[in-house]
């Protein structure tokens, strides 16, 4: 179980360092400077500690629900997280397509609340591991909202 905990801890932090790549300058940048942001926009050290935390509960999840679910449909839902997840960044932040970022953050919102309910009864109290990612992605996508509306 450690290699497999390892191995998603590497695909996913890869993950976040492939979509960090794609952000450019991001958060300092002018253009996300200027944007109208919501008031609850936490600081943007809250971001990376925000990714730490879910990234490793998450791997933990994922280490517990490999061995209970079919290998495909596993297969199938984790790499969907991966393209939503990665592909957001630059969708977002380097073409700044707002709303298409919008509809990327909502349906990567919408699979990890799949996550947490179809899969709940079978992980039971393992379930914890992906609530840090149910609340961020809630907040994520009220952010993206915001930008959408007010900009």
């Amino acid at each position: 179980m450690i290699i497999r905990l390892i191995i998603f801890l590497v695909i996913n932090f890869g993950g976040l360092a492939i979509g960090g790549f794609f952000t450019g300058a991001g958060v300092p940048s002018e253009w996300y400077t200027e944007l109208a942001k919501a008031p609850w926009t936490p600081p943007g050290w809250v971001f990376g500690a925000a990714w730490t935390t879910i990234m490793i509960m998450f791997s933990i999840y994922l280490m517990k629900l490999y061995d209970l679910i079919d290998r495909n449909s596993f297969l199938r839902l984790f790499s969907l997280q991966v393209v939503l997840n990665v592909g957001w960044n630059p969708v977002f932040f380097y073409y700044h397509k707002t709303i298409f970022g919008l509809l990327i953050i909502s349906l990567l919102g919408l699979l990890i609340y799949f996550y947490l309910i179809k899969y709940m009864k079978v992980l039971k109290w393992w379930s914890i591991g992906i609530l840090p990612y149910v609340v961020w992605i809630t907040i994520a996508v009220s952010l993206n909202a915001y930008v959408v509306i007010y900009n």
